[in-house]
């Protein structure tokens, strides 16, 4: 999380490859000038970020392709970057799995986790490394203390007692960010991804400082779908405030979706209010007489991460429908053979939009950084004068699942209006790693009657991996929004409102 909010040259080079796609899409013609897109994003004759311009852009047209769709190329395979964009070209979901793809030449081959002692070492008297070290693998040797890297087991400790911060532990960034362990070496030190693990979160992808990760896009079929004769609609994510930019409101978002070519925006919130209320009875029916405990379902990567990992407690994961799910739903009704296009800031939405049983419902999947890309191609000026509208259908509760905690916070509500005397006690981890340790105190029986809200991005969707914004600036931004929601209809009423319009 530590470069997370900082533009970098890797956010630069990501945004133009999505803007290159983007506009390629919209201008249509003859898609094999994609060979040149590599020479305008990284121009001229000396490399700026690596040892060679050539790698640098090899780079850029493995990036190309993923933001299609397109499996990327070996090192060893001569073909060219277009190959296989013509049938990529259509107006429907193209997703070649796996989502998270390791380019493998931009890939540094950081180490493996180690610790280290460095030249600050002063040599004290106390030496409390050494006494914390349960391998007693610190010894002196020199002047200075030094780490037999064969008894090492990584733990920390010494990197916490040492008064002079003279120990460090290195570790892979992609590995660091991934809850799942689902990251290790290959043979050339270059990272590997463990798919039968990877829940698609996307931290590594973020966290590599190198860009070397990258997930598929969908925006080349998203401009052909809005290109093709009929109504297709933005369900927009409730995170989506100040995503954008300081003055691009919330009020102006309709107007500049609707410069992309989307007939009109719907927010994401609503489906939140109803998975609220559908997880608000699942509770109260099940817990504690049929379940130990009840775990909210909205985000993808935690409820994939609990069943993986948590086989015997998947009835314990709530079966409500995710907001995504539920506002597609409701647009199909009220829109009879739409399309929907989900905007929001998670890449394992991606992957959730792909299942057998969710297909019909969203079509595509684009993230916030993705749909910047759009907005650039299409020369959107996100600062001028958009026409204003409110979106104003959601509940502060519903606006507020953005961010950690939220959910929980909403069924906590819903419970009460329902059955006032419930008393509800909640247990909220946000990160992989965290849900995983929340699932094993409740596994060892220490959250019977809980409902336990799992995130598996930091800070909640704010900080999912198609963000464009700092998590502290986004949290704040979104908490700013709930607050404008209309409180003057009490929260069941606004239920049944927004239930009725699904019957």
């Amino acid at each position: 999380m530590a470069i997370r909010g900082i533009h970098s040259s890797v956010t630069d080079i990501r945004r133009q490859v999505f803007t290159a796609v983007a506009r390629l899409a919209y201008e249509g013609g003859d898609y094999s000038r994609i060979e040149e897109i590599p020479y305008k994003i990284v121009p001229g004759e000396r490399a700026s970020y690596r040892n060679s311009i050539f790698l640098e852009r090899a780079i850029v047209g493995e990036r190309l392709r993923l933001a299609i769709g397109l499996p990327l190329r070996s090192v060893e395979q001569h073909a060219p970057i277009s190959d296989g964009i013509v049938e990529s070209a259509i107006a429907e979901k193209y997703y070649d799995p796996p989502l998270v793809n390791v380019i493998k030449f931009a890939c540094n081959a950081c180490p493996e986790k180690s610790v280290h002692i460095t030249d600050m070492c002063q040599n004290c008297l106390e030496h409390p490394c050494r006494e914390v070290c349960p391998k007693h693998a610190i010894s002196g040797e020199n002047g200075r203390s030094v780490i037999d890297q064969d008894l090492c087991i990584k733990c920390g400790r010494c990197v916490t007692v040492c008064p002079y911060n003279a120990i460090i532990k290195i570790e892979r960034p992609c590995a660091a960010a991934c809850g799942m362990d689902a990251i290790s070496s290959d043979e050339l030190g270059h990272a590997t991804i463990n798919y039968d693990r990877c829940v698609s979160c996307g931290q590594c992808l973020v966290s590599c400082p190198f860009g070397a990760i990258s997930d598929k896009g969908q925006i080349f079929q998203v401009v052909h779908a809005i290109k093709q004769p009929g109504e297709i609609y933005a369900a927009v994510a409730p995170a989506f405030v100040g995503q954008f930019g300081p003055k691009m409101t919330p009020e102006k978002l309709r107007g500049a979706l609707r410069e992309l070519g989307f007939t009109d925006v719907e927010e994401v919130a609503v489906g939140a209010d109803l998975c609220t209320i559908e997880e608000a009875h699942d509770f109260l029916d099940n817990v504690p007489d049929k379940l130990p405990f009840l775990a909210t379902s909205c985000c993808p990567a935690w409820s994939v991460m609990a069943k993986k990992e948590f086989p015997e407690y998947e009835k314990c994961i709530s079966m409500a429908l995710t907001p995504m799910v539920l506002t597609a739903r409701r647009l199909k009704k009220v829109h009879p053979g739409c399309k929907v296009v989900f905007i929001g800031p998670c890449a394992a939405k991606k992957l959730e939009a792909s299942r057998r049983s969710i297909r019909s419902d969203v079509d595509f999947v684009l993230t916030f950084e993705e749909v910047m890309g759009m907005f650039e191609a299409k020369n959107v000026d996100l600062s001028g004068d958009l026409p204003e509208t409110e979106l104003n259908e959601a509940t502060a509760a519903g606006r507020g699942f953005a961010v950690s905690g939220g959910v929980a916070n909403a069924v906590v509500e819903a419970i009460k209006k329902i059955d006032p005397e419930r008393e509800v006690k909640v247990q909220a981890a946000q990160g992989l790693r965290d849900c995983r340790q929340m699932l094993r105190l409740a596994k060892a029986g220490k959250l019977n009657g809980y409902l336990l809200e799992g995130m598996a991005c930091p800070g909640g969707c704010v900080a999912g991996a198609g963000t464009l914004q700092p998590v502290a600036k986004s949290t704040a931004m979104v908490k700013i929004y709930t607050n404008k929601a209309d409180k003057k209809n009490a929260l069941d009423s606004k239920y049944r409102e927004i239930a009725d319009k699904l019957n």
